[in-house]
Formats: C-alpha cells, structure tokens, sequence
C-alpha cells in the first residue's frame, strides 16, 4: 500500500511540475542576443539584443486535425541544451565554407512533440518537431512577430491583380514600402523576408528556412497592429489554366487545412537576423545554415557561370546576313558570342518550343544543331519552359533532353508558394539531379534553403530584376537595388539578370521592348556582378551590344559566379553598399549607390598584408550625370594599406578587378 500510494505521490508530483509555467532563457554564443521562452496557458517567446527589445512576447502553436493544438496548455516533459561549434563545406555560394556555432535548447512535450530553439551570435531561430507516427493534417500554424514600439519596416507586399481574389497567387516581385508597423495596409498580405528598423542602427530581418512539404509564410497586420501575424495558403484542390499565355495554374478551390503531411517530421524554421551594421546583413549566411545538407553526393558535375540571355534583349542582334529571331542562325551568334568571351551557357527562353509542350519544338529552331554547335565551342544549352508543361511529364522530359545533351533548365511562372508547389520544386530538383541537369527556378518564391539541400539549384528570381524594370520608369531601381543585397539576397540567389550596356540617368530613362536600357551607370551594372549572389548570372544584353562595348564584356566574363570569401566593405540600407568577393587568388570588389551621388573609400585592408595588388577599376566618368555609360577605366596598384575615394554618380557605382 506504501509503494502504492508512493508512486501516486510521484506522478501528481510530476503531473503539478509538468502543468506549471516555466521559462527558458537561451543565449547566443557571444552572450549579445537572448531568448526567452514561457510556456503558459500558450508559448511565446521574445528575443533580445543586449538592452533592445528586438522582439516583444509572441505566441507560437500548431493546429492539427481533431483540433489538436501543439502550443496550448502544453505539457512538458523535459528540455535539453546543446553546444554546437561546426564548419561545412558550401560549394556554388559565396564562400565555400560556413561557420555554424550555436547554443540549442529543445523543449520535449506531451503528444509527440518538440520545439528546437538555435541562438546565434547573428540571430535566433525555432521550429517544431513531430514524432506522431500516423500522418497528420495541419490546420493552421500561430507565427506572430510583436514589438514593443511602432518602428519603420521595409516590407513587400503581395500585389498581383491578375488574380485579385487569390492574393497567394504571387510573382513574389515588389518594391519594399518604408512605413511604420501601424501603417501596414489593412487586409493585405506581404511576403518574406522583411526588415524591422530598430535604435542605434540595429536592425532585423525576418525570414523562413528549410521549407519543405509545407506552403511559404505570408504575414499581415495584427489585430493589436503592433506587429504581424502570419497567413498561409490553404492546399489547392482544383486548378485551372490562366494568367500570362495560359500558362499558369490557377486555384479555383483550396482545402481547409495547409498539407497533409508525415506524422514524423522537422517543420520549417523561422528565423530572426538582427544586426548592429547593415553591412552584415550583406554577407549573411542564415538560411544556409538552418538547411538540410545537400542529397547530391557527387556535385562534380554542377557548373556555375554565366549565361548570354536572349529574352531581355528581344532576340535584338544586327549587322548581320540573315533575320534575327527565334532561330538556328541568331542562336548560333550568341553561341559564338559565349564561347569567344568565355561564357559558359546560352539560354534559349520562350519561342524554342510550343509553350504548352515543350517536347514539340519550333520548327526554326534545329536544338540538335544547336546542342552538338555549342559543345564544340565549349558552351553549354539551358531550355526554358513554363512549370506548367515541365510537370506534365517532368521525368519524361529531363531524360530526352539530357539525353541530347542539353544541361539545365530554366523553370518558369510557378507563382505560388502552397505546399503542392513547394512540394512540386523538391521533386523538379531530385529528377533534375537524377539527370544531372541545372536548375534556374524564375517566377518563383524567395529561396528558403533547398540551394544548400539541392545545390544543382543554382539561382531564383523572387526579385524585382532588370526584366520587369525595363517596363517600369516609375520604379525607383538605384533604391531596390541598394536594399535587396541587406534583405532578400539574405534568403539566397537572386535572378536578378544584370548587365544592360544602354544605361540612362534618372530623366532620361525609357521603357523600351527591344533596345531596353537600365536606372544608372554604367558602372552601376558593372558592379552588380560582384554584388549580387547567382551562380547561374544572366547577362542580359544582346551580343551585339556587348561587341560595342567590349571593355566593359571583357570585364563582366572575368567575374566568377561563386566565391571562396566574402567581405561586405560598407553600407546602409537603401543608400549605398560596397562588397568585395576572393576566388581562388584573385579579389572581386563592388560598390553602388542610389540616386544619390555620395564619396565612398575604398578601404583595402581585406588583402593579404605585405605584398602588392594590380587593380583594375572601373569608376562613373566625370559626365556621368549626363551620359550614365560614361565610366573612367584604370590600373593601379595597391595593397592592404591603400584607402581610395571615389565619387559614384547618381544611379552610380565602382567595380574592380584586384589580383
């Protein structure tokens, strides 16, 4: 009877200790950053960095079926903490090896289920985990970011009136509206990442990694409106054809919950990078490091660099014997274009097929041809192709064209992000590998990790890039282009297409089709080559002009795409940012501004100390203020001791060559 009643007394005991409120506090390595988990009657969590309130306490739960609710009156069984201090090998990035030192706190409930907490000394992240071994349907996930204050964020909202009644159907392509949290739109929907200014230049970027299996976070106002709560696209049910050509898939009926999916699984973090210097921001390596490492076991095959693009330009070649178009003879000039600048693929965009079946082709175009011309000039093939006719026999496809000897894919107007198209990418990429295809994922949601898990992903549009502002005078490009190195390149590779050589001032910039032209100088475009993080990076002019311009092609060919090391100089988000990038011995250095013309110094103390350094450096031209391709080329030597001020003109920008 004593044993009896002993053993009641334990488990009341530890059914009191279980129900009761507790609290966690988890730091980052450096002790800078905090935090601080509650679990109540719900879980919130805040985060802090040193005496600033990054995040004010915000709840997190998961809804499954038989409204199961993994977050509320949660019972915890026991936690466990954790020192990780690793480095992994990151090929086709920025660097090509990643620091991941972080403290761990996992916290073990009632019900088959954990949340995973990591402290960085550049930011916080969690997630949960479930070990349910039925499948499980989520309902609804509870992701909230609350602030203590009413600051200014830069955020991108979900703006595409094509269709108006679905705001989830998205070409994830915006400027960012600089507003206080209060005066979010009311009952709009903007996508990730997004930035919180804070005090004393401290700043937050908020983000998601590894999705897989699960639809993209979305947020809207809060009730409270002191922050942000998140909004998810339920499961699609029905599709229809619609949107550009009639060929993208359109949600005509969604289910009531997110996926169904495996009862035993790891959901996608969601992640916080805060910094006391936008430069860092620059040179952030967050989403990389909460990924899953790659599924390729020989990558050997994978060739970044750099691809003559046909589409921005309009297929506009001349001084020539035979009519430009969508044919052998004009795609044979930018093979030979590539193969003399040393470029190594040539993308063939929409014409080369039937949209709607990409294994018809246009009958002016003779692929074979085509394939067998370029690997006898050492350059490669890529095909584009709408989502929509890839998918309709993605397997099927890949083989017949690797077969040929075609070597990726450039995959378009997938505009969504639920969890049937989040799904859809992951099997693109693993029959691409199977193939030993490329990927270029345009029309696509930002990246969130699966370049690390799939690294034959080499790039993502996501971005407001050079191909939608060639239409757009309206846009304020110099301003874009300064902000998304410190808030989208965050969450990975932009296909961003850079490399216009008819490059114009504020008033006189023109929307043009088929002579389009560029916001800022030339050296602006220049620079964006370093700048802008794309293993797969388009040049996106025609090859006539960049015959005419042929200092300025001979220096963009000599830019690798991927990088040993990365050093982000100087900046501030918006103004201007200045980024160099070493391959093998050789160092890469750009720098632009906004519309504002602004001195900047070149600091060189990133080179090796005691010895001298050749640099070939590309500056805005005294007139260019007027006529922005005007640009003044030099060679100078230097070493980790040289400071060098430059004027960069309105729109304006430097780029150098330094080894």
């Amino acid at each position: 009877m004593k044993i009896i009643l002993f053993s009641l007394f334990i488990l009341l005991f530890n059914a009191s200790f279980s129900q009761k409120v507790h609290d966690f506090t988890l730091a980052s390595p450096n002790g800078k950053i905090k935090a601080s988990i509650l679990i109540n009657e719900k879980i919130t969590w805040s985060v802090s960095h040193e005496k600033n309130l990054i995040l004010a306490p915000s709840a997190v739960s998961l809804t499954l079926d038989h409204n199961e609710i993994l977050g509320k009156n949660a019972t915890l069984l026991n936690s466990k903490r954790e020192k990780v201090n690793q480095t992994f090998e990151s090929p086709f990035y920025k660097k090509s090896s990643v620091k991941n030192q972080y403290n761990l706190l996992a916290l073990n409930f009632k019900n088959d289920f954990s949340i995973e907490y990591r402290a960085f000394d550049d930011g916080v992240a969690y997630r949960f985990i479930t070990k349910k071994k039925k499948e499980i349907t989520v309902k609804a996930e509870e992701v909230s970011f609350n602030f203590d204050q009413d600051y200014n964020t830069l955020i991108p909202y979900v703006r595409d009136l094509r269709n108006p009644k679905d705001p989830y159907i998205s070409s994830f392509e915006a400027q960012y509206e600089n507003k206080k949290i209060s005066e979010f739109s009311k009952d709009t929907l903007a996508f990730l990442p997004f930035l919180i200014d804070f005090e004393n230049h401290k700043k937050a970027v908020f983000l998601e990694a590894n999705l897989e299996d699960y639809p993209g976070l979305f947020v809207t106002n809060s009730k409270s409106k002191s922050g942000f709560e998140a909004r998810f696209s339920k499961y699609p049910l029905q599709e229809t054809n619609g949107g550009f050509n009639n060929i993208n898939r359109l949600i005509t009926e969604r289910a009531d919950y997110l996926v169904k999916t495996k009862g035993t699984r790891n959901f996608p973090w969601r992640a916080i990078v805060i910094s006391e210097n936008d430069k860092d921001l620059a040179n952030n390596d967050m989403v990389q490091k909460l990924s899953e490492p790659s599924k390729i076991k020989d990558v050997s095959w994978i060739k970044p660099g750099k691809v003559a693009w046909d589409w921005w330009n309009d297929w506009n070649i001349y001084n020539i014997d035979f009519k430009a178009g969508i044919n052998t003879q004009t795609y044979k000039y930018y093979i030979d274009f590539a193969s003399k600048n040393k470029v190594e693929y040539v993308v063939l965009d929409e014409g080369w097929s039937l949209e709607e079946d990409i294994m018809k082709h246009n009958p002016n175009v003779n692929l074979e041809a085509l394939i067998a011309y370029g690997k006898d000039r050492n350059v490669g093939i890529i095909l584009w192709s709408s989502w929509m006719a890839l998918t309709k026999n993605t397997a099927g496809i890949f083989k017949n064209y690797a077969d040929l000897g075609v070597k990726g894919f450039k995959v378009d107007f997938l505009d969504r992000d639920d969890a049937k198209m989040v799904n859809s990418v992951y099997d693109i990429a693993q029959k691409a590998a199977d193939h030993k295809l490329l990927l270029d994922f345009h029309g696509m949601y930002k990246p969130t990790g699966i370049q690390r898990t799939f690294p034959n992903i080499l790039n993502f549009e996501g971005v407001k890039g050079l191909e939608n502002n060639k239409w757009t005078p309206n846009d304020d490009v110099p301003l874009y282009d300064t902000t998304i190195p410190f808030i989208r390149m965050i969450a990975g590779p932009m296909d961003y297409t850079p490399g216009a050589m008819r490059n114009a001032t504020k008033s006189e910039f023109r929307p043009s089709h088929s002579n389009p032209m560029s916001q800022g100088t030339r050296c602006h475009q220049l620079a964006l080559y370093t700048i802008f993080e794309a293993p797969l990076q388009m040049m996106a002019d025609s090859p006539t002009a960049y015959m005419k311009e042929q200092e300025s092609t001979d220096f963009i060919a000599k830019v690798p795409t991927v990088f040993d090391e990365t050093v982000a100089l100087d900046g501030e988000v918006g103004k201007f940012v200045s980024i160099a990038r070493k391959k093998e011995s050789i160092w890469y250095l750009g720098a632009i501004t906004n519309w504002d013309s602004r001195d900047i110094t070149i600091d060189f103390s990133f080179l090796e100390k005691g010895k001298n350094f050749e640099a070939e450096i590309f500056s805005d031209g005294l007139n260019a203020d007027k006529a922005a391709n005007d640009y003044k080329r030099e060679t100078l030597t230097v070493d980790s001791t040289t400071k060098l001020k430059y004027r960069m003109a309105s729109g304006g920008g430097i780029a150098m060559i330094i080894k």
